[in-house]
């Protein structure tokens, strides 16, 4: 990589659906994390408790790291006097920026508050005039719309190199034009741009002809079995073969999505980028290397990858007609609560059903051991056959640290 290059190594921004999945996305490797309450973000069904943002916060600080949260859910008339209250009890806390959306919260939080804003993806901005613009409103960095090209983000940056851009690299696509869609509204009365979404883009779907009137014969392709057909369902998100162009085009904030993901699914995605970002900035980086990280990603569900917007427009390629369940070869056992040096025994929290003589991987922060269990203890005695929340002790003569997560192939 050149000298340039070597300057502005990306920030790795993750989810954090709960307080335990901040410690874990920074544990893994995260440089900061976006979060937020039930009030006010885009994930109404996850979030933090003002007590466990504060600690988050704290946390995040001590390692040197940044925690900025969500308030970029679009309020209603009946909602300001309430949403001024709250940015005001966030803004308390200490956090690193505030990520917004409607502009005028971003106008009231610039006028009183001194706190970066980062504008959310959800304000659809796709061209340097309206960056600029928003730059101008206080914005201090933009998270482009996902309908961008790299070529794109690259002359948006050329345009006002001082502004700070961030993108989305990995996870979920939305269906809807920046996230902003209707259908679950529509449909279950769920506001999505209030943070409400049942995900209706997900669902099963039966098409038995689509047919605009003036072209008769021209039909939309429909794939569709039996069941159904999953006709809205895109693949995900998936760069980390592209951190190079993505550092050339000026992104300096890589942003996982993912805040109703589990601990197991961030740690695995973050600790991979980061490997991948690490790589690229110590002459490191080669196709085998990001091929094998890519094959860690892998091991966590998916829908199948795509590289969005990046490259060209998204075509029937892109979507995931077969099924919107996320799959994967490997599955979550659980999460290491200690390791007994003496002993030689690591205890940890089985979450799922776990036999004896599978095979195991234990995943550090730094390293994958491969393992298979031909002896479990539960409270001291042997057992074959082990059960969701249980704990759980295998001899093993590596020391691995608390907090390692353990995953099995199913």
């Amino acid at each position: 990589m050149t000298k340039e290059i070597h300057k502005n190594k990306p920030e790795l921004l993750a989810p954090a659906g709960t307080l335990d999945i901040l410690k874990i996305a920074l544990m893994y490797g995260a440089d900061a994390v976006y979060c937020g309450t039930p009030d006010f973000a885009m994930r109404a069904r996850v979030g933090f408790t003002l007590e466990d943002l504060e600690e988050g916060i704290k946390f995040a600080h001590k390692l040197g790291k940044k925690v900025y949260v969500t308030i970029n859910a679009f309020p209603h008339p009946e909602d300001i006097e309430m949403a001024e209250k709250h940015i005001k009890t966030i803004v308390d806390l200490g956090p690193d920026a505030l990520i917004v959306a409607d502009p005028g919260l971003v106008s009231y939080i610039h006028a009183n508050f001194d706190i970066p804003i980062h504008l959310s993806t959800q304000a659809s901005t796709t061209n340097h005039l309206a960056a600029k613009f928003w730059q101008e409103q206080g914005a201090e960095r933009i998270v482009l719309a996902r309908e961008l090209s790299l070529a794109e983000i690259t002359f948006i940056h050329k345009k006002l190199p001082d502004l700070e851009i961030e993108t989305f690299v990995h996870g979920a696509m939305c269906m809807a034009y920046s996230g902003r869609c209707q259908i679950s509204n529509y449909m279950t009365g769920r506001d999505p741009n209030q943070g409400q979404c049942v995900q209706a883009c997900r669902f099963k779907y039966k098409t038995y002809a689509l047919e605009e009137q003036m072209r008769p014969d021209e039909y939309f392709p429909v794939i569709e079995d039996e069941e159904g057909t999953h006709i809205l369902n895109s693949k995900d998100l998936c760069m980390i073969e592209f951190i190079p162009e993505l550092v050339k085009a000026g992104v300096i904030s890589l942003k996982i999505e993912g805040r109703l993901k589990s601990e197991y699914y961030v740690a695995a995605v973050v600790r991979a980028y980061r490997k991948a970002i690490d790589a690229v900035f110590t002459d490191q980086y080669d196709k085998k290397m990001i091929a094998d990280l890519k094959a860690e990603i892998e091991k966590t569900a998916s829908r199948g990858f795509t590289t969005g917007f990046y490259f060209n427009k998204p075509d029937q390629n892109t979507n995931n007609y077969a099924t919107s369940r996320a799959e994967s070869t490997w599955g979550y056992i659980g999460r290491v609560i200690s390791y007994d040096k003496e002993k030689r025994m690591l205890t940890f929290e089985a979450k799922n059903y776990l036999p004896i003589n599978s095979n195991l991987e234990i995943m550090t922060p730094d390293e994958t051991i491969s393992y298979i269990n031909e002896k479990m203890f539960v409270k001291d005695e042997l057992t074959e056959l082990v059960h969701a929340n249980t704990i759980v002790s295998i001899p093993l003569e590596i020391d691995v640290p608390k907090d390692s997560l353990i995953r099995i192939k199913l």
